[in-house]
């Protein structure tokens, strides 16, 4: 049968269509991603540290994006509920996870079995800011320096309270405990900032909690700050010792903020947030929205950030045993 130019020409279109459908993937029907809001999950109430990271991010991926990126703040059961609602999300990079070190390794040091695993069910992303915890009392304490706390556990043991907001919290502070051969009791919260609070108003003795989240209640006289958990004095509070520099030699324990997604989230939606985040924590207007609360910019990549927690699970398990805090 002989083809007639309409023919031919309807037949190329068929074949046109076989082919570029052929070559549709999943993937390029995601090569839109995103178009619809973005969740950035965060463990901790307002008022954190890692919460005002994760608020800072969100109004610059959505300047980038042109889509809405909110921030759900999912405190409580010692950073399981947000870790879970991320791992049992869909994996399609429309739910994130902002963490901070305790959901995604501290957790492990502290907990015989988790009901997820931070490794094989969580996707790096990036690795984006660190920032050094406070030690501080209420400004009515009557205790002015570390070595005035130290004695005051000393003379009375056991009667002191602390509050920690998270298992990092706990852990820094069972090391300080341990280093300076004092005893104290655990007061639980769901996050710094309710710790904080009650810290203020006398109802526990003293707190570790990142210095982000220390400075609104210590610039409005709420707090008075001891030390530091850094190893050199931060640039906001030069008079202010680091623990090192109070009789507590090799004490380094630190914050960070990274990106996870769920695993099997499509690599090629990784990589874009990936760069993504990479490129809005590399601005000089980062620099300083971070220096604001003594932070620093800590960037890497999903490979980075995958080496450095697995790292951190060992530096804080390493920790947890040295300080003698047993599993839960």
């Amino acid at each position: 049968m002989k083809l007639t130019s309409a023919t031919r020409r309807w037949a190329m279109l068929c074949a046109l269509v076989v082919t570029i459908g052929g070559a549709l993937t999943p993937m390029d029907a995601r090569s839109e991603y995103p178009d619809k809001p973005i969740k950035l999950v965060v463990s901790f109430p307002p008022g954190s540290g890692t919460d005002s990271n994760a608020r800072y991010l969100a109004r610059k991926m959505e300047e980038r994006l042109g889509k809405p990126v909110v921030v759900e703040n999912r405190p409580g059961g010692n950073s399981f509920i947000a870790a879970q609602t991320v791992t049992r999300a869909e994996p399609d990079g429309y739910t994130l996870l902002l963490a901070s070190n305790s959901p995604v390794a501290t957790n492990v040091a502290m907990f015989r079995k988790l009901p997820y695993d931070p490794v094989s069910e969580l996707a790096p992303i990036a690795r984006l800011g660190v920032g050094a915890m406070a030690l501080v009392v209420s400004a009515t304490s009557r205790y002015q320096t570390v070595d005035a706390l130290l004695s005051a556990a000393r003379e009375h043991p056991g009667t002191l309270n602390y509050g920690a907001g998270s298992a990092s919290y706990q852990i820094a502070t069972e090391l300080f405990l341990a280093m300076g051969h004092i005893k104290a009791n655990h007061v639980p919260y769901k996050g710094a900032a309710p710790a904080l609070t009650d810290l203020a108003a006398g109802q526990v003795d003293f707190v570790f909690a990142d210095y982000g989240a220390v400075l609104p209640l210590l610039n409005g006289g709420k707090l008075r700050l001891l030390a530091v958990t850094s190893d050199k004095r931060l640039g906001s509070q030069p008079n202010t010792p680091t623990l090192q520099e109070s009789g507590f030699p090799g004490y380094f324990m630190v914050n960070w903020t990274a990106a996870f997604a769920p695993a099997n989230t499509p690599k090629p939606v990784i990589a874009k947030l990936e760069m993504l985040m990479l490129d809005i924590y590399r601005t000089p207007e980062t620099s300083e929205f971070l220096s604001r609360t003594s932070w620093d910019v800590f960037v890497g990549d999903a490979k980075a950030l995958r080496t450095f927690q697995l790292a951190e699970i060992k530096k804080w398990s390493d920790a947890a045993e040295r300080a003698g805090v047993p599993k839960q």
